[in-house]
Order: structure tokens, then sequence, then C-alpha cells
């Protein structure tokens, strides 16, 4: 394991041991929701789904489909928000 990950995992733990990652994740949930995206993925999959048939669609093919879709649609403002909620909480927990 390089130091990146090693980095990465040491901060991915504090953040479940203080809940905090709890916290971003209902965060970027609410954020999601109040700008639409819940429902324009949502609407996504209904259209993929229309248009291939029911029969003829799996899980897998579906989450390969919309996946591309999903990140496209995510707001600059939350892409940013959320890097910034660990930053913080990095800056509060800096005996990491």
């Amino acid at each position: 394991m390089n130091i990146d990950e090693q980095l990465r995992a040491a901060i991915n733990q504090k953040l479940i041991e203080t809940g905090e990652r709890e916290c971003l994740k209902e965060l970027l949930r609410a954020k999601l929701t109040e700008c639409g995206w819940k429902d324009q993925l949502k609407a996504h999959c209904k259209k993929v789904i229309k248009e291939k048939g029911l029969e003829h669609v799996t899980v897998d093919d579906l989450v390969a489909e919309i996946t591309p879709k999903g990140r496209a649609l995510v707001p600059d403002s939350v892409k940013k928000e959320l890097p910034q909620g660990i930053r913080t909480f990095l800056a509060q927990h800096a005996s990491l």
C-alpha cells in the first residue's frame, strides 16, 4: 500500500469513527435530492427501460447505462461542497 492509499485509508477510518462519514453522506443525499438529481436519474432509468424493454434490461446493464449520466448530472456546487466538508473535517482533526 503506497503512502496515498495509507493516507486515504486513515482519513476514511477517522471519518467513520467520528460519524462524520455518515453526516457527509446525508448531506450529499439531501443536496442531490434538493437539486432534482434523483428525479432526473429516475426519469432516465425509466426511459432506458422503456426503450430496451423490461425483459431485455438487467440491473448491470441499467447501472452501466445510467452511471455516466448520473455523474454528469451532479451539479458543480455539490461536487465542490463535499471535498470542502472533508477538508474542514481534516483541519479540525489535524492530528491524523
